[in-house]
C-alpha cells in the first residue's frame, strides 16, 4: 500500500468514525462498540455469514451491521425502505440506515401516540421520513403501502407485528423489495410449517398470557418467502429476524442458506406469567407453555396443535 492510499484509508476510516460518534452522542446509553462499528463499516470483515457482521446501533439485535453488510453486497435501485412495527422508532431495523446513508423512509405502527412522539422529533424534519398510524392486517396492507408513494422496487421492506406476520407477508402484493426482513418465532422450532390462525384483531399480549404464541415459524415464512422470488440468507444471532433477498440478486458475497445449517434456538427469555410478570422460562419450558395452541399448517392449510 502506497502511502497516499494509506492516506486515504485513513482519512475514510476517520470520517466513517467522526459519524459513529455523532450518533453516538444521541443516543441515551450508547450502547454499541465502535471497534465493531469499524471494522464492519471499512470492509475489514470478509465473512459471507450475515451475522457475523451484527452490530448494534438503533436495532434491538444487531440488525443494523446485517443490514449495512446487505445493502452493500446486493445492487439496490432505491435508497427506500418500509418498515412496520416501528414503535416510536427509537429502536428500528432501518433508522442507521436514514441517519447514516439518507435513505428514504416509510414506517408505520399500530399506535398514534407513538407516530406523534416520532414526528415530534428532530428526525422527521432532518430525513425524508413519513410515519402514519395504522394496525396492519391482511386486508388493508396493500392499501397502507401504497401510501409510502415509492416504487414498488423498494431496498427493503421489515415486517415486525409480533402477529399476523406470515399471514399480512402472503397478502403483499404492491412492492417487490430488493431486501425482505421478517421476524419468526424461534419457540415454533425449525421443521415444522406453521402460524397462528389468521385473525385481523390478533394481539399477542391477549392470545396467550405467556406472550409466547405469536407469528410463524421460520420454515414457514422461508416457504413462504421463496415462492415470492426470495432466498434466506441468514438469521440474526439471536435467532429473532430471517434475511431474505430477490433471488435474482443473489451473488459471490450473499448466497442461499438451509435452515438446518443455521437454526438457533433464541436465548431471550420474555415468558410472563399470568399476573403479567417475566417468568425467565428458556429453551423447551417456552414450547411446553403454548403446548396444545391452535397453529395453522401452512402446508396443508389446516388447524393442528402445537
Amino acid at each position: 500500500m502506497t502511502d497516499n492510499s494509506l492516506s486515504i484509508v485513513l482519512k475514510n476510516q476517520s470520517i466513517i468514525f467522526d459519524a459513529i460518534l455523532k450518533i453516538k452522542s444521541s443516543l441515551e446509553d450508547g450502547r454499541f462498540n465502535e471497534g465493531v462499528i469499524m471494522a464492519a463499516l471499512s470492509g475489514q470483515n470478509k465473512s459471507k455469514l450475515i451475522n457475523s457482521h451484527e452490530f448494534k446501533v438503533f436495532s434491538q439485535w444487531g440488525e443494523d451491521g446485517i443490514i449495512q453488510y446487505l445493502v452493500n453486497s446486493v445492487e439496490v435501485k432505491n435508497k427506500n425502505f418500509i418498515e412496520f412495527g416501528v414503535e416510536d422508532f427509537s429502536e428500528a431495523n432501518c433508522k442507521f440506515l436514514l441517519m447514516k446513508d439518507n435513505w428514504s423512509g416509510f414506517v408505520i405502527d399500530g399506535s398514534e401516540e407513538n407516530i406523534n412522539r416520532l414526528r415530534q422529533t428532530n428526525l422527521y424534519w432532518k430525513h425524508q421520513i413519513d410515519a402514519i398510524p395504522a394496525f396492519i392486517t391482511s386486508e388493508n396492507v396493500n392499501d397502507v403501502l401504497m401510501k409510502s408513494g415509492f416504487d414498488s422496487d423498494i431496498g427493503i421492506l421489515s415486517i415486525d407485528i409480533d402477529g399476523n406476520d406470515y399471514h399480512v407477508l402472503e397478502a403483499i402484493k404492491c412492492v417487490k423489495p430488493r431486501i425482505l426482513i421478517c421476524e419468526f418465532n424461534a419457540v415454533f422450532g425449525p421443521t415444522r410449517r406453521i402460524s397462528i390462525p389468521y385473525s385481523p384483531e390478533f394481539q399477542r399480549t391477549k392470545a396467550h398470557y405467556s406472550n409466547l404464541y405469536f407469528g410463524a415459524s421460520l420454515s414457514a415464512i422461508t416457504s413462504l418467502a421463496d415462492s415470492k422470488g426470495y432466498s434466506l440468507v441468514g438469521i440474526n444471532s439471536s435467532a429473532v429476524n430471517a434475511f431474505f433477498v430477490r433471488t435474482d440478486l443473489l451473488n459471490e458475497n450473499v448466497t442461499v442458506v438451509r435452515i438446518e445449517d443455521i437454526f438457533a434456538t433464541s436465548k431471550f427469555r420474555e415468558s410472563r406469567g399470568k399476573d403479567g410478570g417475566l417468568t425467565l422460562l428458556g429453551g423447551d419450558e417456552r414450547a411446553n407453555l403454548i403446548k396444545g395452541m391452535p397453529v395453522l399448517n401452512t402446508e396443508t392449510n389446516m388447524i393442528e396443535e402445537f
